[in-house]
């Protein structure tokens, strides 16, 4: 049931966002050297790796300066980029992965391997399930970004206080991932991206 309301609301959404993604490409390609699309290696269910999605936000091979983005005036991130994700539309590719069946529409938020490598065996228990594009997590951590930014070590805050606090969240949508709390938090996610 959960994978039928997956695929009907990504085509629904992406059939009505297709004018809009065709601007944002436009911006992008016009605005800075390289392609419409970044896509980055992520850890799925049970621990297979699979390419994200997103519309490119950054400067050509800035990930090679580091997986975090702190804050959102990383000099890495570009003019249109800045303006993508303060509005989280750097994100809408990803309803292709939910086509493609790489992810759900909610569900824990897939992290790279660098990461995954130090979850404990008991934090292992998210990566039974598709991830998804949001979450609780994404709601309480909606402005992750301007947090790193004020840590003295945004690396070391993120392991060590942001990652398993999301975990926790993550755990406690397992605990019920039903229809109707995925319909929740999509609306919470909604309202928070328009506020």
């Amino acid at each position: 049931m959960k994978r039928l309301f997956d695929i009907l609301c990504s085509w629904f959404i992406l059939t009505l966002f297709l004018p809009f993604g065709i601007v944002i490409a436009i911006c992008i390609l016009l605005s800075s050297k390289g392609g419409i699309f970044y896509i980055q290696e992520r850890i799925g269910k049970n621990r297979k790796s699979f390419g994200l999605l997103k519309f490119r936000t950054m400067r050509v091979n800035a990930d090679q300066l580091g997986k975090l983005t702190v804050g959102m005036r990383d000099p890495r991130i570009t003019r249109v980029g800045l303006f993508l994700r303060k509005y989280k539309l750097d994100e809408f590719p990803q309803f292709i992965n939910v086509l493609k069946g790489d992810m759900s529409i909610v569900g824990p938020r897939p992290e790279v391997k660098e990461y995954v490598d130090l979850y404990t065996e008991d934090q292992l228990c998210i990566l039974d399930v598709r991830p998804g594009i949001t979450d609780l997590a994404s709601l309480e951590y909606f402005r992750e970004n301007e947090i790193l930014g004020k840590a003295d070590d945004p690396h070391r805050a993120y392991i060590e206080e942001v990652m398993p606090a999301k975990i926790e969240l993550n755990k406690k949508y397992l605990a019920n991932p039903t229809i109707g709390n995925d319909i929740r938090i999509m609306w919470k996610t909604f309202l928070r991206i328009l506020s």
